[in-house]
């Protein structure tokens, strides 16, 4: 994927929340998850891996 090409590692799908996302027409969904031990380098690198990503999808 594009993220996972910059080192980013998400999840995509449903998440168990199908019915609610069936609900609202979401078909599917990216998730990244931040714990304590991710530092703020990782986090902008992760923002601007996405917002990278949306640029070239749009």
């Amino acid at each position: 994927t594009l993220l996972d090409q910059q080192g980013i590692a998400v999840r995509t799908g449903h998440h168990c929340t199908q019915p609610l996302m069936e609900r609202f027409g979401v078909t599917g969904t990216t998730r990244a998850s931040f714990a304590c031990f991710n530092t703020m380098e990782e986090v902008d690198a992760m923002v601007a891996a996405t917002k990278k990503a949306v640029k070239m999808l749009r």
